[in-house]
C-alpha cells in the first residue's frame, strides 16, 4: 500500500483538521470531535437546513458540498462507514434555523439506521425533519425496485437543486419535493478499472484481473452487472449510456444535464473521451445537453474508473442548478 498518510487510524480526523484549516470562513466544525461539519454562517434563521453525511473517502463528497445554496451540513463517517447517529444529530441542531431540516443521503442500510435515530432524537426538540434517499444508480436494482437503488454521483445534482431551493426561502415540504424530483429524475452508473485500498485494512477493497473492468460497480466496491475485457472508451460509453438512457425513458427533444464523473485516478483527458461519446449518444437519441460537468464529484479513494449521470431537466431543475452555489471545493462551479 502507497498513500501519502500518517497513521491510518487519523486518517479521517486529519482530513477534516486540514479543511477547516484550509477554508477558514466557509465551514466550521459543530462538535468538539469535528465529525459535524456546518457551513460558516449556520443556523441560517428562517431558513431550511439541508443534512447530510456519510462516510469518508469518497471527497468531495458529502464533505466538499456543505455551503452557499448546497447543503448545510455533514456528519462524518470514517472511510466507508457512517456516520454515528449522536454525529448527525449534532449537525441538525447546528443548522436548524426554525424552519425544519432536510436529511438527504446515500440509500445504504447503515447510514439508513443511524439517519432514522437522528430524526427520533431530533423530534422532542421540536425540530421537523423530513427525509430523501438517494437512489440513481441504475445497476444496483431494477426499475421496478428503483427505491432499492444505492445513491451515487447524483446527489452533486440533488444537493444543488435542494439546496437552491432552501437558500430562496422555500419551505421544509417544498424543499423535500423539490429534493425527491431532483433524485428521481438522475440515473447514473460506472465502471471500475482497479480497486481503493482502505487506509486502516491496507488491502483491496475487490480484486479485478489486469486488463479487464467492471460495469456497474458500486463506490465502494459493490459488484457490478458485468465483468469482462477492457474495452475502448466509445465502447463503455456505449455500455453506460445505454442502460442510462433505457431507464431514464426521457422524451425526444428533452435537455439533459450530464455529468463525468472520476472515481479518484482516471485522468481528466480520459472523462473527456466518455463525455465525447455520451454527448453522440445522447444527440442520437434526439436529445441535447443543457449542462455539462466533467470532473471528480464523488470519488472512492484512488479507485481507476468513472460514472455518467444524467438528469432529465425541465424549467423549474434547469433554474435551481443554474442558481449561485459556492462551498469550499467548489467555488461557483455550478454556474458554468
Amino acid at each position: 500500500m502507497k498513500k501519502i498518510i500518517n497513521q491510518p487510524d487519523d486518517f479521517v480526523d486529519e482530513v477534516i483538521d486540514a479543511l477547516l484549516l484550509a477554508h477558514p470562513g466557509w465551514i466550521k466544525a459543530a462538535t468538539a470531535d469535528r465529525r459535524a461539519l456546518v457551513r460558516a454562517d449556520a443556523p441560517k434563521a428562517g431558513h431550511v437546513g439541508i443534512v447530510t453525511g456519510g462516510g469518508s473517502g469518497h471527497m468531495p463528497g458529502f464533505l466538499g458540498y456543505v455551503g452557499e445554496g448546497l447543503c448545510s451540513g455533514v456528519a462524518v463517517g470514517n472511510v466507508f462507514s457512517s456516520p454515528s447517529a449522536q454525529q448527525i444529530f449534532e449537525a441538525t441542531k447546528a443548522v436548524n434555523g426554525g424552519a425544519g431540516v432536510l436529511y438527504v443521503y446515500g440509500n445504504y442500510g447503515g447510514d439508513v439506521f443511524n439517519f432514522d435515530l437522528a430524526a427520533d432524537l431530533a423530534e422532542p426538540e421540536g425540530i421537523d425533519i423530513k427525509t430523501v434517499l438517494l437512489t440513481d444508480d441504475v445497476a444496483s436494482a431494477p426499475a421496478e425496485r428503483a427505491s432499492d437503488r444505492r445513491g451515487v454521483a447524483g446527489m452533486a445534482f440533488v444537493f444543488k437543486c435542494a439546496g437552491a431551493a432552501a437558500e430562496r426561502g422555500d419551505s421544509l415540504d417544498e424543499v423535500a419535493r423539490i429534493c425527491a424530483k431532483a433524485n428521481d429524475h438522475c440515473r447514473t452508473m460506472g465502471v471500475g478499472l482497479s480497486p481503493t485500498i482502505l487506509p486502516a485494512a491496507g488491502k483491496p477493497t475487490f480484486t479485478l484481473p489486469d486488463g479487464e473492468m467492471e460495469i456497474g460497480i458500486g463506490i465502494h466496491g459493490e459488484p457490478g452487472t458485468h465483468r469482462g475485457k477492457l474495452e475502448s472508451a466509445d465502447a463503455i460509453a456505449d455500455r453506460l449510456m445505454g442502460q442510462i438512457l433505457g431507464d431514464l425513458q426521457a422524451p425526444k427533444g428533452s435537455r439533459l444535464a450530464v455529468l463525468i464523473n472520476g472515481l479518484g485516478a482516471t485522468p481528466l483527458e480520459e472523462l473527456y473521451l466518455l463525455f465525447r461519446r455520451a454527448a453522440k449518444v445522447i444527440g442520437d437519441h434526439g436529445l441535447s445537453i443543457a449542462r455539462s460537468y466533467v470532473g471528480e464529484y464523488v470519488t472512492s479513494l484512488e479507485m481507476a474508473g468513472a460514472s455518467i449521470t444524467v438528469m432529465l431537466l425541465d424549467d423549474e431543475l434547469e433554474t435551481l442548478l443554474a442558481a449561485p452555489a459556492r462551498s469550499p471545493l467548489y467555488r461557483d462551479w455550478l454556474l458554468v
